[in-house]
């Protein structure tokens, strides 16, 4: 699996987190509230440790963490990029737009 962020992504991901090496980005394949495991919708988390099914996914940016069940559901190349008109991430592969309006949501203990 391939996952490039371009410019714009990193920018904003950096805006509010800055550089913490002690946070990781999980590309998530949220399935809560879908009904059913094929309806899920893929979502940017920020997290503060990894998880026993959790893989780790090297890119141009930070290493991704992604659930290694999950990423049947994913594409080989996929790219996040940042939408300034709809202040959203998007998740894209070669293909399709996976996700128009990709959600980023802070996970961390200090979040909650």
């Amino acid at each position: 699996m391939n996952i490039t962020f371009t410019d714009k992504a990193i920018t904003k991901i950096q805006e509010k987190y800055g550089k913490d090496s002690s946070l990781y980005l999980k590309l998530k394949y949220d399935t809560d509230g879908c009904g059913c495991v094929v309806s899920g919708v893929t979502t940017l988390w920020i997290v503060d440790e990894k998880e026993s099914d959790d893989v780790t996914i090297e890119t141009n940016f930070v290493p991704v963490l992604v659930e290694k069940t999950k990423q049947v559901f994913l594409d080989d190349n996929m790219t996040v990029d940042y939408n300034e008109s709809a202040y959203a991430f998007m998740l894209k592969c070669p293909s399709q737009i996976l996700n128009p309006r990709m959600s980023f949501i802070d996970k961390t203990k200090e979040a909650f």
